[in-house]
């Protein structure tokens, strides 16, 4: 098995957490905060089974991809609504959880990560702008 380790993945970085944030600014007009309606275990069972929908697809061979390999099965599942969406739909989860914590004022959520070197408060003030409802819908680069 080869492992590719060019970091050609990180060109798309911005564009698939403006998506995100796109994304889960027209969920929240739709759903109104349901994702937490049942308040931590309920927001952590969500979490849960959609990791348990993500695990129960890659132990599948199906379309003939290996067992548990991520990539492969993301290859050859060509329906939108497939493995890569249920990505997507977790990946988001995960945001919308830590967004919580930090408008919860969450100490540990409002702390910097360790990869990070400016503070979340000056990051989170550039995204706000790019999803500024005075662009009228249009995305600026938050810089």
């Amino acid at each position: 098995m080869r492992h590719d380790l060019d970091t050609k993945h990180l060109a798309h970085i911005k564009t698939i957490c403006l998506e995100d944030g796109e994304g889960l600014h027209a969920g929240e007009k739709q759903y109104k905060g349901s994702w937490k309606r049942r308040g931590g275990i309920g927001a952590y069972m969500m979490l849960c089974r959609k990791w348990d929908r993500l695990e129960n697809q890659i132990e599948s061979t199906a379309n003939e991809a290996t067992k548990y390999d991520i990539f492969d099965h993301i290859t050859k599942d060509k329906r939108p609504e497939g493995i890569i969406d249920d990505i997507r739909d977790l990946r988001r989860y995960f945001v919308l959880v830590e967004a919580e914590m930090r408008a919860r004022g969450s100490v540990a959520a409002n702390s910097t990560h360790r990869d990070n070197v400016s503070s979340p408060t000056a990051h989170d003030e550039k995204v706000s702008a790019a999803f500024d409802p005075r662009n009228k819908g249009e995305r600026t680069n938050g810089e």
